[in-house]
């Protein structure tokens, strides 16, 4: 009975395997294929930039149907485009670097749990010290300091100016004796092949030194200033403080502040400088001859004026005898506003004729080059008629019309004044830009002359 039981088991057990099997002839069935995870990579996860705004491109390879970009920081904005074929492109933008350092960011690559990131590095950004200065007609050297951007090269615009270089963060800018009788400008471009930065470089016309007398005149007083670093006796320097007249932001005060001088003698010229010391503006105004004066005669000046928004340089004259104004009299050789630039004007004011009333005798017209360039301001001044001109060229001219001291107070002795404002009812009537400071007004000579 045991042995039939083994033999009915193995029999349930064969037939229990050729039931499972199906059979030689049946395929076995195919296996469901399962999802592939989802990929993400980038030809290159390194982005070096220059510190100027651009574009850039890096190719993405991905399985996925679609792809985000995020930037770190808002300087970097990021886009994908369609992805086709597992292909798409990964554009970047960075904005110029206003900073003073490289800057890193990083753009990230999302689909579903998938991730890959793009590194930018934005390289600092090409700076110099200065962006114009102005030399003697004696010729200088000048180190100007040149921050990041990597290597760079310097190139001068003309012969008269060499540059070369100190280390990597100098710049050494030199200009060669100019004697002509003009000032000269040029130029010095730093570059770093993706950043070119530029320098404006003025240099002074040569000293004028002959003295050309006009046809029934002789020399009776001059300064060339070339003599010592300060004014001499005939000067005197005005001390007032800020608001005195025509509401003026500036200090004038008797040379000096702080170590800083207003007047100066360089280069065989006479510089006027405006500069703020502690938050406030100081400047210079000096007369020539103040208790003698002169009555009558040519008087001439060459002059560069100042530049900037603010500016209100003058070459005038007031009365030795001064008792009140505009009885006594002002003549206004020449003024300038640098809120309108290069526009140079001459007033008289009397009683008759005062800007207060709109009566003033004045006349402006334009020296294309006075704020980069010397020119000749003067007077002819006689009993019977003022006239003014600008290098030769008349600029206003009046006539003694016989109607008493309130039309012609001009007969008395008038002392020179030279100075440089700052802001006030004229020069400020556009506001200041502080920016503009400092300042300086230039003086080669003033040379009087009488029959």
């Amino acid at each position: 009975m045991k042995k039939i039981f083994i033999i009915f088991s193995l029999w349930l057990s064969s037939a229990a395997l050729m039931a499972c099997s199906g059979g030689e002839d049946e395929p076995s069935p195919t296996p469901m294929p399962q999802p592939s995870a989802e990929s993400i990579s980038v030809e290159s996860d390194q982005l070096s930039v220059a510190a100027v705004s651009g574009t850039y491109q890096v190719n993405v390879t991905c399985n996925a149907t679609s792809l985000s970009a995020i930037p770190s920081y808002s300087w970097v904005e990021a886009s994908v485009s369609t992805i086709v074929n597992s292909k798409a492109v990964l554009t970047i933008k960075v904005k110029e670097n206003e900073g003073n350092a490289q800057r890193v960011a990083t753009v990230q690559l999302s689909s579903g749990h998938a991730t890959a990131v793009v590194t930018v590095s934005q390289a600092a950004p090409l700076k110099i010290g200065t962006t114009y200065f102005s030399t003697s007609s004696r010729g200088e050297s000048f180190n100007v300091s040149v921050f990041g951007g990597g290597q760079w090269t310097a190139t001068a615009s003309d012969s008269w100016i060499q540059t070369a270089k100190d280390g990597e963060g100098t710049l050494i800018v030199t200009t060669a004796v100019n004697e002509e009788k003009h000032s000269r400008n040029g130029s010095v471009t730093v570059d770093n092949g993706t950043q070119q930065l530029t320098i404006l470089v003025n240099q002074e016309s040569a000293e004028v030194t002959e003295i050309t007398t006009p046809e029934g005149y002789h020399l009776v007083w001059h300064d060339e200033f070339n003599e010592g670093t300060v004014l001499g006796s005939d000067w005197t320097h005005e001390v007032k403080p800020a608001g005195w007249v025509n509401h003026e932001l500036q200090t004038y005060v008797d040379g000096e502040i702080a170590g800083r001088r207003v007047t100066e003698l360089v280069d065989g010229k006479l510089r006027i400088n405006c500069f703020k010391q502690g938050g406030i503006p100081y400047s210079g105004r000096v007369y020539a001859k103040v208790n003698e004066g002169w009555t009558y005669g040519y008087i001439e000046a060459r002059i560069q004026l100042p530049v900037g928004k603010g500016t209100w340089p003058a070459f005038w004259m007031m009365p030795v005898n001064f008792r009140s104004w505009p009885a006594d009299g002002e003549i206004d050789i020449m003024e300038e506003v640098g809120a309108n630039a290069n526009y140079v004007s001459s007033s008289l004011h009397a009683n008759a004729h005062v800007h207060s009333n709109n009566t003033q005798v004045t006349h402006e017209m334009k020296c294309a080059t006075a704020e980069s360039d010397f020119h000749v301001y003067a007077i002819k001044w006689t009993h019977e008629n003022i006239t003014t001109y600008v290098d030769g060229e008349v600029q206003l001219t009046y006539d003694n019309r016989g109607l008493g001291r309130d039309d012609w107070p001009y007969d008395d002795p008038f002392y020179v004044i030279l100075n440089l404002a700052w802001g006030g009812d004229w020069g400020g009537y556009k506001g200041v830009d502080d920016s503009a400071l400092p300042a300086t007004m230039k003086i080669d000579y003033i040379r009087v002359f009488q029959k």
